[in-house]
């Protein structure tokens, strides 16, 4: 409530519109809706409830409305009993700096609500998947429909459960529904982006064409072919960039995690691959500053920043199946050009918060382990968003030497952590 409220005053001295609020489908968003309500109308700002609705829906909704701000309450990819909460600016991206440290400073200031007459109403927007189920169609040419195509649709138990089979269906696919029945504690359990396993086998006993895993959210997507087999935020990059050469000015944008077989594709349809930071918001901003529009992640958030302003999975999987549309091609043939190097990642546990990158003995090892995989591999030490890890990657053409590698350098890295404590 206090966060309703503190971001209601800082945005209440940008102008009058309203504030939107989103959910995706886990018990504790009624909680957590109300409770925003109350802090922004304390704050005198009107809301518009949208109910249920993926992440960049709500973004979308928030740029075509003219509101103030977006609020997305959601865990994304996490189990039912995570939550949070994520906002969006006027223009469907992401808070600037500035206006984060302005919530943040009111944040530590004592509540107060405003005179009764000044309070901010609430409404609910009903026609919301609506309009972000016609917002998603129109990013596919007119002249592009998907009849005779049978999709394995998996919406997690999450926000898309309403909106995605539409979409497709309503572009003349023949959707076989997944995971759409959300109960407030079944999301992403066992379904969905993160757990592709049911998919697969859907996939291959309805013989399908092509299989979809959306996450809990909406934002990011999983793909499966005709043959079972899993197509990742790589190959869906691959898949994209490919078949949009002429709109990408030169170059896409991937994560330090992005596959080496990625780099090598992309450098082989002569455009340059960037690298940025773990995150979509990094992803984001360094397309941003090099003006590019297609970036992404292995795990699959994919960013058309010329489509949408945020990662979208529905988005992405709707070039995925025009790209086969408009080339004849089955999906598991728009992957043939990218040969994947195995890659394969330890997790040290970390006692304290250190800075791997300031130990000249691990510095070292990383740089004995560069030296023999050569211009073949990579290595990644980088350290957990979220839990007290170092995440120890290796990449290389020979699967086994990449193990062996990746042991030795995860061992060096305990054996000085431990040396420290």
């Amino acid at each position: 409530m206090k966060l309703g409220w503190a971001a209601g005053r800082v945005l209440a001295k940008q102008g009058n519109g309203p504030v939107l609020v989103g959910k995706d489908t886990r018990i504790s968003g009624y909680m957590f809706e109300s409770a925003l309500e109350a802090g922004l109308s304390a704050a005198g700002v009107d809301i518009r409830l949208l109910g249920p609705m993926p992440t960049p829906g709500i973004a979308f909704l928030t740029k075509s409305t003219r509101a103030q701000a977006g609020i997305v309450i959601s865990a994304s990819h996490n189990p039912f009993y995570d939550n949070g909460i994520k906002f969006f600016a006027s223009d469907g991206t992401k808070l600037s700096d500035d206006i984060e440290s302005e919530i943040e400073y009111e944040l530590n200031l004592p509540m107060q609500s405003v005179y009764s007459r000044d309070l901010g109403k609430a409404r609910r927007i009903t026609d919301a998947p609506r309009r972000y189920i016609e917002f998603c169609k129109s990013k596919v040419s007119s002249n592009t429909d998907f009849n005779g195509l049978r999709i394995v649709l998996d919406c997690a138990n999450g926000a898309t459960y309403h909106i995605a089979p539409k979409v497709f269906e309503e572009l003349g696919a023949e959707v076989i529904s997944h995971a759409v029945s959300p109960d407030g504690l079944n999301i992403n359990d066992e379904c969905g982006a993160t757990s592709p396993e049911s998919l697969q086998k859907l996939v291959k006993d309805s013989r399908a064409d092509v299989g979809i895993a959306l996450d809990g959210d909406g934002d990011r997507l999983i793909m499966v072919d005709h043959q079972g087999n899993i197509i990742d935020g790589d190959d869906i990059l691959y898949i994209i960039a490919q078949s949009h050469i002429e709109k990408l000015n030169g170059a896409i944008v991937g994560t330090v995690m992005s596959n080496f077989g990625l780099e090598r594709a992309i450098k082989g349809l002569d455009l340059k691959f960037l690298r940025a930071a773990v995150g979509d918001r990094y992803v984001i901003e360094l397309l941003q500053k090099e003006k590019l529009v297609l970036g992404g992640e292995t795990s699959g958030h994919i960013i058309n920043l010329d489509l949408s302003t945020t990662g979208d999975g529905i988005i992405a999987a709707l070039q995925v199946l025009e790209t086969m549309s408009v080339k004849e091609k089955q999906l598991s043939e728009l992957v043939v050009g990218m040969t994947k190097l195995p890659q394969i990642m330890r997790n040290v546990k970390l006692n304290e918060k250190v800075d791997i990158s300031k130990l000249t003995p691990i510095n070292n090892a990383i740089k004995d382990v560069e030296n023999t995989l050569g211009n073949t591999g990579r290595v990644v030490l980088r350290p957990s968003g979220t839990e007290p890890l170092v995440r120890v990657m290796i990449e290389g053409e020979n699967e086994a030497q990449v193990k062996k590698l990746v042991e030795q350098l995860a061992n060096q890295v305990e054996q000085e952590v431990a040396s420290l404590s």
